[in-house]
Order: C-alpha cells, then structure tokens, then sequence
C-alpha cells in the first residue's frame, strides 16, 4: 500500500472537552496535525465535545451527559431519553458504574456502520467498549490508543479509599475496566505513549507486546513559552491536579504546603483544576487551613495557562502514577523548573534528576516539602533545570511527530491486513 495515499480517518474520543482530561487535549491535536499531513480527519465525539482547529470534522454523538457539570448524576427527564442507549446509558449508571465507555462505543458503532465505505481507518481513543469490538469485526481496521490501563486508577483509588463502602463503590465504578480488557485483546494493533505504560498494559490487559507500539504524544513548544516580561510571583507553586483523583497525588501537595507555610507565608498555590467539594483534597484544604492560599482556575485557555506557569516559581507534578504526564511537558516548555515524583512513566518523561526536573518519591509529604524548600532557595534554578527541561522538551516532544509516527502504524495495520486477506484468498 502506498503511503502516499491520504487516508479517510474516523477519530473516536468518548468525551474530548480539552478541559476534561488528556484525552481532549490528545484529540485536537492529533485531529490538527493529521490533517496537515493530508489525511481526512472526522472526530466522533461524546459530550462534552472537543475543540478542533480548522481541517477536522466533528460529527456530535449525544448522550445523557450523567456528569455534567454543574449537576453531576442528575436524574434526567424522561423526554431526553431517545433510544435503548439512553435507558442503558441510565440502567448502567445508576448502578454506580462508569457508562460512557461502554454506550459510546455502541453509538459509534451504530454510526460508523451507516457509513462503512466513508474511511480508511478508525482510531480508537482509549474507549475500548464492546461497540468498538464490533466495529472491528464489521471489517472497518481499528486502532487504539491506551494512555494508560485504567486498571491502575482502579488500584489506586480503592487502595487510598477511608472505607469499606467507598472502596466497593470505586471498584463498581470502575467495573468498566474488564470490559476494556476484553476489547484490547482482540485489536490487532495499539500505541501506547510511555515505556512504563507499554509494561502496565501487557500486565493488566494481557496483550502481546507484538501487538503493541510505543508513541509519545507531544506539546506545541512554539505557544508553551518562557515570557520573561511576566514577573515571578515569589512563593508560588503550580500543579494541574484533579481534587477527586487520589492517583493525582494533590494530598499529599497539600500536606507539604501546610508544612511549607509554618515556615515561610508567602508560598502559595494555584492548580489548575476544578474543586470537588466532598473529596479528601477539599476536605484537607478546610482542615488545614489553607482555603486563602490556593487558587483554583479551570476552563481558560492555553495562552492563561502558560502566563500562570511564567508567574510561577515552581511547578509540582505530584501524581502517585501517570501514563505520560502533559502538564509535565507543559511547564518544563514554559521554562518553569519541575518538582515531579517517580511515579509511573514521570521519570522516564522529565528525565534526569536535577538536570531537566527534580525527583521525589510519590505519596512522601517530607521529600516533597523538602524539596520545595530547597528549590526555593535556588535562585539561579530557572536558568538551570528551567532551561534544560525546555530543551529536553523541544528535542523529544512535539505533536507533528507524534502524528508522523502514528500515521506509520496506520499504514503497518493496513497493510498487515491487506496481507491477511490476501493469503486467505489464495488458499
């Protein structure tokens, strides 16, 4: 097969708001980038939807929407149920099980098999439900993209969960993960974006690491940028952390400032993030007294969010585990020295310990306020470790070559097909 041959690709993302998670911003920068390349482009999307730069299509598959904000699990009228994926989307919810995956899946499905002969390829965005199975026997090639296996907020979550009851409810929710686990195995070809999260996978969804490729994803080193016109704000730190995540590791952020500030007022922090109200973060914020001195700021643009990491003496990646880590990337592009633990894939992402960022422990309060401190008190940090994880960036990262390299694998599945089916015909 010719690579020269632009491709009809059908992108599925079950939510791809770029406020909502990686998996938004992932979209609209591969949606962008494959079409620089040449190739069709048609995001299927979930509420809520992902913003797409010009090129790309988006095609709207509605849902009940359970978890809007500001009325998470509300209880939805009855003229808003339109067909049997609305009543399971409901049933399975009320059941305290994540649903999206799963009735996205199958209303995809329902779609693409309208328009069979509309694309070359459809590429999977870490949805995994029965529906994409069915895609894939439908003769439609399937690839799929697995930032991380959502086995391993599973663990975390129950592990870190205060009860009996709460640690039942997390592994209700996310009950969905055996499903995930079953489509996997039955694709032919899956990218992942980290060593570590190549290991977590063949481990927790039984893979064959034949069958599974390794693309970082990247970050536009031309928009995250130093703005040395932009003053430092002393004593201020900066995360992108969810409240409600245990595996976000925020807790344990917050216990370290608690500590910091006995010592020197002036440290303050600002995340990124929206506040959930009965999480341990939240509930940790009243108990400690640190409602004034944290700022929480979601839904504003990349231009707002790279003029906060240039006001920012610090930035923590304080996660007991990632897959990848984006804001990782984000801040060390915007110049800012990186405090990020050792957990999951951040080591092998921000590279060497105070060179290009600086390493703690996950889920140690005492290293990390430590090592706030002492960093701190480095004057000259900017212009070491600031300045060479912005080149680590630039030299490792970009969405233009993750694009690249994901169109490679576009054309081995395709071909690998073409091959199968050939020699099934000769025979």
């Amino acid at each position: 097969m010719s690579v020269e041959r632009p491709l009809r690709i059908a992108f599925l993302t079950y939510r791809g708001h770029p406020y909502t998670g990686g998996q938004g911003v992932y979209t609209r920068h591969m949606a962008r980038e494959l079409t620089k390349l040449g190739h069709l482009v048609e995001v299927f999307s979930g509420p809520p939807y992902p913003h797409l730069d010009d090129g790309a299509s988006l095609t709207e598959l509605p849902s009940l929407d359970l978890y809007r904000m500001p009325d998470p699990f509300r209880r939805p009228r009855l003229s808003e149920f339109k067909d049997r994926y609305d009543v399971l989307e409901y049933a399975v919810t009320s059941l305290a099980t994540f649903a999206e995956p799963l009735t996205f899946s199958l209303r995809a499905n329902r779609e693409l098999a309208k328009r069979f002969n509309d694309f070359d390829i459809v590429h999977d965005n870490q949805c995994l439900g029965y529906g994409i199975l069915k895609i894939h026997r439908s003769g439609l090639p399937v690839l799929a993209t697995i930032h991380h296996p959502i086995t391993v907020d599973r663990r975390l979550e129950t592990k870190h969960a205060t009860t009996r009851w709460k640690r039942f409810t997390k592994n209700r929710f996310y009950s969905f993960t055996r499903m995930q686990t079953k489509v996997a195995k039955k694709l032919p070809r899956i990218l992942t974006v980290s060593t570590n999260s190549f290991d977590d996978i063949v481990a927790d969804h039984g893979i064959s690491p034949d069958r599974l490729h390794i693309v970082n994803v990247g970050v536009d080193s031309s928009q995250f940028i130093p703005l040395p016109e932009v003053s430092v704000i002393p004593g201020r730190l900066m995360t992108t952390a969810s409240a409600d995540v245990a595996m976000k590791g925020l807790a344990f952020l917050l216990e370290a400032l608690a500590k910091l500030r006995t010592e020197n007022p002036e440290i303050h922090l600002v995340v990124i993030g929206k506040p959930k109200y009965d999480s341990k973060a939240t509930a940790l914020i009243k108990d400690l007294k640190l409602e004034n001195h944290i700022e929480f700021i979601s839904g504003v643009p990349d231009e707002k969010i790279v003029e906060l990491y240039s006001t920012a003496e610090l930035a923590i990646v304080p996660s007991l585990y990632e897959g990848f880590s984006l804001p990782a990337i984000e801040a060390m592009s915007c110049g800012v020295p990186l405090i990020a633990t050792t957990g999951g894939a951040l080591p092998e992402v921000v590279g060497e310990d105070g060179v290009t960022a600086l390493h703690v422990p996950p889920g140690d309060v005492v290293a990390l306020a430590n090592k706030i401190r002492w960093a701190l008190d480095q004057s000259s940090l900017r212009e070491t470790v600031g300045q060479q994880g912005r080149l680590r960036v630039i030299s490792n990262y970009s969405w233009h070559s993750t694009a690249e390299k994901t169109v490679e694998h576009y054309y081995a599945l395709l071909d690998s097909l073409e091959q199968t089916n050939s020699a099934g015909g000769a025979k």
